[in-house]
């Protein structure tokens, strides 16, 4: 009953549109000391403010971009916090799972077979052709982004399902009434978040089929598990193994990672395989694991409202 924890009268479409600004606002205003930290480095050097958003986050050291940038995450996840609490008069729990408590075995299983499979995926292109990365590990500021990622990074993805895969979908459930709708909106609106990330300059409009193919396996484990936690375990662990593993120069991020990839990103299948292959595969390993049935009612099918008035 994930989905229709959030589905009540009272919690009109109007409300979901200000509870979006507000999220939003709070996101503005946590990206506040990374705007003036920028302004402060261009006068100080003399360099003039950045033109674009790459340059701005080539302007300071690794480890304290990342950590400016993830503050705004901290206040978004706050700002969800307050609308889900007092916009919508709602807990904390019932965007995040149809069960009475959150499951952190489901959240730690997750996040562990994704890390597994990163690593070893990462570990068999690296033996294909080494020469397309060069070794960059440096103890202490690896360290430091070990602790910085380690704690902000989950605070990232962790804000993101909570919008899209809790707030919004339980938003746009309440308009449709039916449950393939929000699953639908939320993985378009989560892909299409991602489209100034320098990826797609880089790499063109395909790789959106990646993101909004990510968001829509992301709502799918969702809807079938009743509850986001498999989705925070795969999205903290995809992020975080990322920024330590491997990082690269058009990529959102430049950390301390232990790898630096030379190789230029190109568009091909590489970017339609995690979708149209791995997901699926995960797909079945949740399934099997949590004995997931009736795939087209949970997916598809009508919120019945007599149910829930009962």
């Amino acid at each position: 009953m994930f989905l229709e924890q959030g589905v009540k009268p009272e919690n009109k479409f109007w409300k979901y549109l200000l509870g979006s600004v507000f999220i939003i606002t709070a996101s503005f205003v946590g990206q506040v000391p990374f705007t003036i930290a920028v302004f402060w480095k261009s006068f100080s050097d003399k360099t003039g403010f950045p033109t674009d958003n790459d340059a701005a986050l080539k302007i300071f050291e690794p480890n304290l971009t990342l950590f400016l940038i993830m503050i705004s995450f901290v206040f978004a996840l706050a700002g969800v916090y307050f609308v889900v609490k007092y916009i919508h008069h709602q807990t904390v729990l019932s965007v995040t799972t149809g069960r009475k408590k959150v499951d952190w075995s489901r959240i730690l299983f997750s996040f562990i077979l994704w890390s597994v499979f990163s690593i070893a995926s990462f570990s068999v292109l690296y033996f294909q052709a080494p020469e397309k990365f060069v070794w960059n590990f440096k103890l202490i500021p690896f360290l430091i982004l070990v602790v910085i990622g380690g704690i902000l990074i989950p605070i990232q993805t962790s804000t993101e399902e909570y919008v899209f895969r809790g707030y919004l979908m339980q938003g746009f459930a309440n308009l449709a009434q039916n449950k393939w709708f929000p699953l639908m909106m939320t993985s378009l609106i989560f892909g299409f978040m991602h489209i100034l990330n320098p990826e797609v300059t880089k790499m063109g409009y395909i790789i959106m089929v990646y993101y909004i193919g990510t968001g829509l396996f992301l709502g799918i484990i969702t809807l079938m598990d009743d509850g986001m936690e498999l989705a925070l375990g795969f999205h903290a662990a995809n992020n975080l193994v990322g920024a330590l593993l491997v990082t690269s120069d058009w990529t959102v991020f430049q950390t301390h990672s232990i790898f630096i990839d030379l190789s230029e990103p190109s568009a091909g299948f590489d970017v339609i395989f995690p979708v149209v292959v791995v997901y699926p595969i995960l797909l079945f390993v949740y399934s099997k694991k949590y004995n997931w049935t009736n795939w087209k009612e949970k997916l598809t099918g009508k919120i019945n409202l007599t149910e829930l008035s009962n």
